[in-house]
């Protein structure tokens, strides 16, 4: 079975809004609407049987809203057949995060996703710190955006995520994009932590086939995991990049499938 561990989407009303702002954030083109529909075709149009959808707030008062728009799409995705799993967006506005992530869970959230950089909040502030203690407490996963190599974005360094990995060593965490955005050369500090995966979502198609196979090497194929990074890419384009790696067939199934069944349920 093939998950994708890196998906977006957003309210039909809001996605074309959405998408323009993320071409305009990273100088790209997304190859995705952003919506529902489109992105659930894309899946069994890719053979893409299960997912985990991503919510992103990047202010206190669209917390909720965000929220209960994921968990609604990971409603609908299920009774459709998916395996489908979604992460809530947090914003570091907010003064009590355990309300959230009560709210949250209660409406089948299984997760958080931190965008440091979109959000403004640097990975290692201490009010955020709290917040991974909480996760870890409660043994839910949190998934980082990783990395970007403008200087005026450092506020999702991979050095900063293993800071977070050393401090919370019980807590699970997903450095998304191999670990880092267009930063490849710096997630050897991610390596050796353990309780670190990492999603080639927004990776292949900005790296060769050596280099990928590289860090796939140096972080273990029991740690990486397929993603799409939706609306950037889709599922089948994605996967057509992923099988030219040429893995072996026990590899690809960790990476395919297994790797996120292990990291977003903890088993």
């Amino acid at each position: 079975m093939i998950f994708d561990a890196h998906a977006h989407i957003y309210p039909d009303k809001l996605a074309a809004r959405a998408v323009a702002a993320l071409n305009g954030f990273y100088d790209f083109v997304c190859d995705g609407d952003g919506t529902y529909d489109d992105y659930t075709a894309a899946c069994r149009k890719g053979g893409v049987e299960g997912f985990l959808l991503l919510g992103v707030a990047t202010n206190a008062h669209q917390n909720r809203s965000v929220n209960a728009f994921v968990a609604e799409s990971v409603r609908r995705a299920i009774a459709e057949g998916f395996h489908a799993y979604g992460f809530m967006g947090i914003s570091q506005d907010i003064d009590d995060f355990e309300s959230e992530v009560n709210v949250s869970c209660a409406d089948g959230l299984c997760g958080v996703k931190i965008h440091p950089d979109i959000q403004g909040v640097d990975i290692l502030d201490p009010h955020m710190l709290e917040l991974y203690e909480l996760l870890q407490a409660r043994d839910l996963p949190i998934c980082f955006h990783a990395g970007d190599h403008r200087p005026q974005f450092r506020n999702s360094e991979p050095p900063k995520i293993a800071r977070v990995a050393r401090l919370f060593p019980h807590l699970r965490i997903n450095a998304a994009h191999f670990g880092g955005y267009t930063v490849f050369d710096d997630v050897g500090t991610l390596f050796s932590c353990e309780n670190v995966h990492v999603d080639l979502s927004s990776s292949l198609w900005l790296i060769d086939r050596e280099r990928a196979l590289g860090l796939i090497s140096y972080f273990g194929t029991e740690r990486v995991m397929f993603g799409t990074d939706y609306p950037v890419k889709r599922a089948e384009d994605e996967l057509q990049r992923f099988e030219a790696l040429g893995l072996s067939d026990a590899d690809a199934e960790r990476i395919l499938g297994e790797n996120f069944r292990s990291f977003v349920i903890g088993k």
